[in-house]
């Protein structure tokens, strides 16, 4: 596993969507070609402030001449979103990573339930635009604290699908998840994208149902503490080039390979983008991130090295 070459674009438009949200259109610089994507895919923005950011794409996924974004002003930035509102301009040049997908469309699914809280409607869009255009069965629940703070709404009316809005100011109240997912059969496939609340409430509300078809995209992994038996101190055998090396305690398994020269595909150092996924051949995992789902960590045959840890004396690692 390398590290993935970076992608230079330049900053076509900013367009303000809805209150505290622009969308970001990005074209490449110079006669490349942007790769093509899949729905529910986000890029990295390298921002000239020295963050890196990932982003949900919501342009459709049959056009690689753009990529488009939809940005929420964060109000607890840490300096990503706060520098695209407030420094980012039109014909500047950006690095940015390739497309990468944690959170793909079952396109066998007999219908499709799309759930977006807030920002989270970036890659729900783009995921809806989809399932309609190839003619399958899908609706799509949208909420928000208002209506002034929900983006494309005017683009959803406009596609003439099964849309069910939840504005909290309107309604009063919090959408409760329960009565809206109540009575579908259960091969039915949910999907969810929004603040870390709404996502907990909607895999509760699934688990509840008896839906075993969920799919949920985080922004941030959360606070997810250590399990009570994960190990402060272990060794990794990277079984490729045959070395051990020592995770001690105060460092990140992500850490331990990077100084030890090994070259680790790596981004957000939260658990969230899914770029330092690395395969894991032996060992007990204490999974950390916020991409895999439960029964990809019971499975226990890869990791976020960026912030998980291991349960076990000894990982052996596919590197």
């Amino acid at each position: 596993m390398g590290t993935s070459p970076l992608l230079t674009a330049r900053v076509q438009s900013l367009h303000y969507e809805a209150e505290g949200i622009i969308s970001v259109e990005l074209r490449p610089l110079g006669d490349t070609r942007f790769p093509a994507f899949e729905a529910g895919a986000h890029i990295d923005l390298h921002l000239a402030n020295g963050l890196v950011r990932s982003y949900s794409l919501l342009n459709a996924p049959g056009d690689p001449g753009h990529y488009r974004l939809g940005i929420l002003r964060d109000r607890n930035s840490r300096g990503g979103s706060e520098y695209v509102h407030s420094q980012l301009r039109v014909g500047m040049a950006l690095s940015i990573s390739a497309p990468r997908n944690n959170f793909a469309l079952d396109l066998a699914a007999e219908h499709s339930v799309l759930v977006a809280g807030g920002i989270g409607i970036t890659p729900i869009y783009c995921m809806f635009r989809q399932l309609l255009a190839l003619g399958k069965s899908a609706e799509l629940i949208y909420c928000a604290r208002s209506r002034q703070e929900a983006a494309l709404v005017a683009s959803l009316d406009s596609l003439g699908a099964p849309v069910r809005y939840h504005f909290n100011d309107e309604q009063g109240l919090p959408p409760d998840l329960g009565d809206y997912l109540t009575g579908y059969p259960g091969d039915t496939h949910f999907y969810c994208c929004g603040p870390t609340p709404m996502l907990d409430a909607f895999e509760s509300t699934c688990e509840r149902l008896g839906y075993v078809h969920s799919h949920v995209e985080r922004f941030s992994a959360g606070e997810i503490a250590a399990s009570a038996d994960a190990r402060s101190h272990y060794s990794v055998e990277l079984k490729r080039s045959g070395r051990t090396l020592a995770v001690d305690p105060g460092l990140s398994l992500l850490q331990v390979l990077l100084e030890a020269g090994c070259d680790i595909d790596h981004s957000c150092r939260e658990g969230v983008c899914g770029s330092c996924e690395t395969r894991v051949l032996e060992g007990e995992i204490d999974h950390r991130d916020g991409v895999l789902s439960k029964a990809e960590r019971a499975a226990n045959r890869s990791m976020m090295v960026c912030v998980s840890g291991c349960k076990s004396q000894r990982l052996v690692l596919d590197l």
